[in-house]
């Protein structure tokens, strides 16, 4: 699906997410609603322009949803395998294990959540609330680790 969205430059963006199609409209309305209040957006692509690296796509701040890939750190498929996850802004909302591994590592500074930054999902931004609205579930919201970058379908 293409998705419009406000760039940390101020503009207006195109950008394309892979859902499962069943989610396809709710993503669509809740993309509708990011943009409407301006929620910034560094960049959206399909994980496939980065290799399907996790990783490099993490490190590049890159918006996306589909990537079939096993859960970080366990055993199974995770939610974006299924088209039902949505990784928002990486490096502003990193991946915080209880250990203190930080993914991206220049997501660094952003696990100082007090920090109010353009692109930082926090409990009520519209990025939370709008997808708390559809039934979503945000991974800023578990015990460990913390997932600040998560949005799905189903809860862990």
């Amino acid at each position: 699906m293409r998705v419009d969205y406000w760039g940390y430059d101020g503009a207006r963006h195109r950008g394309d997410l892979i859902v499962r199609s069943d989610v396809a409209s709710t993503v669509a309305g809740v993309f509708g609603k990011l943009y409407a209040g301006r929620f910034q957006i560094r960049r959206i692509h399909p994980v496939t322009q980065y290799g399907s690296s996790d990783e490099s796509s993490m490190e590049a701040n890159n918006t996306s949803a589909f990537n079939c890939r096993a859960v970080t750190g366990g055993g199974g498929w995770s939610e974006h395998a299924y088209g039902t996850a949505i990784d928002i802004n990486p490096v502003q909302n990193p991946y915080v294990t209880a250990s203190g591994t930080v993914l991206p590592r220049s997501g660094r500074p952003w696990t100082d959540r007090t920090l109010r930054e353009p692109g930082m999902i926090t409990p009520n931004s519209v990025s939370r609330t709008a997808f708390a609205a559809v039934g979503w579930y945000w991974g800023g919201d578990w015990t460990n680790p913390k997932d600040y970058q998560h949005l799905s379908l189903r809860d862990r």
